[in-house]
């Protein structure tokens, strides 16, 4: 594989979607000097682009003339009305050179939309992301991109942009199911870092003191470290809700059972990622898988207030500074 340093700046992009995860890879393009025009279902989401040198449009007709179009939405349903719908990207007399979908959608959803933009001579990448809001933002985001090896290689400098780590890992939509796997796991890891961190608090451990050690050892990750903020204080501001993440676990237990891969460990999960979202607590954090497993143990947790290194240089709040609690 050809490993593209070309500048590619003279493109002319375009970006569908501007959510929290959208709109903060936009910026990143925006703020790298792309030429970049926006468009998002509810407009004002993406009238911040605008303080970095994009524009924003109010039809997704007008992204048609552009070289490159990337997508970030919710749901394959999503993808297919903003590609393929009434009024799609794909629906007019123009369409653009290049899609890269950055969304988590299922592998059948990724090919239909790669068949319906080869009809119309359209490049199609699927190139699916691992981050959230803050990860972008610190240039630590990574992009998994499956698709022709030949239409990567003329975006690859626009990816970088966005991420600080981008995978070729082949063609079709095999980066669909890597994925999958990738946020299977990241459930697994955060019920699992749930129930230890319960088990030791009930013991007797704060749950910093507890998280320094782990995250100190050979057992802590960048993953584990950005996720013990939420688990000290119990600030469960959303990047990733319990909704979307029972998505990808359906996504994923569906694509085991197609390649007949027993995961009893992801099925167990599943089943606690199930309970987040029963709770009603959907618009928080899937980090919530904390208090669940607290209130199964017979206990209740309370905010430690102490500032935790989240690894991504986020800025201690005032209060933290004032608790000088240990990191």
């Amino acid at each position: 594989m050809t490993d593209s340093t070309t500048d590619a700046s003279g493109l002319r992009v375009g970006w569908i979607g501007t959510g929290r995860m959208g709109v903060a890879m936009a910026e990143r393009l925006a703020k790298a000097g792309v030429d970049l025009t926006a468009w998002n279902r509810t407009l004002a989401k993406a009238e911040p682009l605008k303080e970095h040198g994009a524009a924003v449009c109010a039809t997704i007709a007008e992204l048609r003339d552009r070289d490159v179009v990337f997508t970030m939405v919710s749901t394959s349903a999503d993808l297919e009305e903003v590609l393929a719908g009434a009024d799609g990207l794909l629906t007019g007399e123009r369409v653009p050179r290049v899609v890269v979908d950055c969304s988590t959608v299922s592998a059948e959803a990724s090919a239909a939309m790669r068949e319906a933009c080869a009809e119309r001579g359209v490049g199609f990448l699927a190139a699916p992301v691992s981050g959230n809001g803050k990860v972008v933002k610190a240039g630590a985001l990574s992009l998994v991109v499956s698709g022709p090896e030949s239409t990567y290689d003329e975006v690859a400098p626009l990816l970088r942009h966005i991420g600080r780590a981008v995978t070729y890992v082949g063609e079709g939509d095999v980066a669909r199911l890597v994925k999958i796997a990738h946020n299977l796991m990241l459930g697994v890891v955060t019920q699992t870092m749930a129930e230890i961190t319960v088990l030791v608090e009930k013991g007797g451990v704060s749950r910093h003191a507890f998280l320094e050690f782990l995250n100190n050892s050979v057992m802590g990750s960048a993953f584990t470290r950005y996720k013990s903020p939420a688990f000290v204080n119990l600030d469960y501001t959303p990047t990733f809700t319990p909704i979307l993440l029972r998505k990808d676990f359906d996504l994923g237990l569906a694509a085991a059972r197609a390649l007949d891969v027993p995961m009893p460990v992801t099925a167990a999960t599943a089943q606690a990622v199930q309970a987040s979202v029963g709770s009603g607590r959907v618009d928080e954090d899937f980090s919530i898988l904390l208090d669940l497993q607290a209130a199964a143990s017979g206990i209740q947790l309370k905010p430690e207030n102490v500032h935790v290194d989240d690894g991504l240089g986020t800025p201690r709040k005032d209060n933290e500074e004032q608790e000088g609690g240990r990191s």
